[in-house]
């Protein structure tokens, strides 16, 4: 018997339950499905994002900018050769460049990595002051910045921590050993790069302990910034102008060695004492031979090593302290047989 127009018969409703059933668990799935991937993708941006935004989430693998003040000095040459074993203890990538004591240069090379996304930067500024607008961009950027060496004395940027000699007491080091060679008599100068501010502690430290010798009296105090050749010509005219000094100091080795040459150039060696900042091989030898008197001596392989130490536990989200200090020691005669 046929159905009535507009009646469905048994097996059509069958039919048509069957269909919308179907449709209903389809529907059902692929829904529960996109939930899935929607939530799973919703946890990996997470993770993502927590990664870069917070120190403690350190990656298998990080990138650092490196800037030294120079590659050339033997002081620098060690103190890379420390950041290089401890990040390749690590598995850290090193992108290493020097400012080579131009601030200008050293700006665009912390520029470059902020450019490049780096994990973290580490400066030895040319320019204790004039690198904090290069600083202060890494700052903008997220990137924690880290000293080595010398420190940033510019104002409203953010230094993680700053690991270096403890330059003051290496300064007052030098003027014991000044008062010790002169028997706290005579006239002295200072080579000096007043830029630095690894200098400015050094000679800080010096001229607080030559004050205890009434003695002793500092006559000048001239800039040779830090390498042979000008501090040569410094010496000189100190010499000019002091025919009657007794001492140098040289606020590191390149400094104490131009001094040596303008000393000998004037016919005074052995009459005019030499006390150096480094304890180079050069510097050495000529303690060794007795044209220098002593050298305050650094660990610069440890310096390296301690900061990339600092980086590491900043980046795992561990308390780093602001200023990490190594103690200095002198070499003399003693030391070089």
């Amino acid at each position: 018997m046929a159905a009535a127009p507009g009646v469905k018969t048994s097996s059509e409703l069958d039919g048509v339950t069957m269909r919308t059933c179907f449709s209903r668990q389809s529907r059902s799935s692929i829904f529960s499905f996109l939930v899935i991937i929607l939530l799973l993708a919703g946890c990996g941006q997470s993770d993502a994002d927590k990664t870069q935004a917070e120190p403690g989430a350190e990656s298998a693998k990080l990138t650092i900018g490196v800037s030294l003040l120079t590659r050339t000095h033997p002081f620098y040459q060690d103190l890379e050769a420390g950041l290089l074993e401890a990040a390749q203890a690590n598995g850290y990538e090193l992108l290493v460049t020097a400012g080579e004591f131009d601030v200008a240069k050293q700006k665009d090379q912390l520029q470059d990595f902020i450019v490049r996304k780096v994990n973290a930067i580490i400066v030895s500024p040319s320019d204790s002051r004039s690198i904090g607008t290069a600083i202060k961009a890494a700052n903008d950027a997220g990137i924690p910045v880290f000293t080595a060496d010398i420190a940033c004395l510019a104002e409203g940027v953010s230094i993680v921590s700053h690991v270096a000699s403890d330059n003051i007491a290496g300064g007052k080091l030098a003027a014991r050993a000044v008062i010790e060679a002169l028997g706290g008599q005579g006239k002295v100068a200072i080579i000096d790069h007043p830029e630095v501010e690894s200098v400015i502690q050094r000679v800080k430290g010096f001229e607080e302990e030559i004050a205890t010798a009434p003695g002793i009296q500092v006559v000048a105090k001239l800039s040779g910034h830090g390498v042979k050749d000008q501090a040569f010509r410094t010496a000189e005219d100190i010499l000019q102008s002091n025919p009657d000094l007794k001492a140098f100091f040289g606020i590191n080795d390149d400094s104490a060695l131009g001094a040596l040459a303008a000393v000998e150039k004037a016919g005074k060696l052995g009459q005019v004492t030499i006390i150096g900042f480094d304890a180079v091989p050069e510097a050495r030898a000529a303690i060794k031979a007795g044209k220098i008197y002593a050298d305050v001596i650094q660990k610069p392989h440890e310096i390296g090593m301690r900061t990339i130490d600092a980086v590491k536990t900043y980046m795992s989200g561990g308390q780093v302290p602001p200023s990490i200090l190594i103690p200095c020691g002198l070499f003399t005669k003693a030391d070089a047989q």
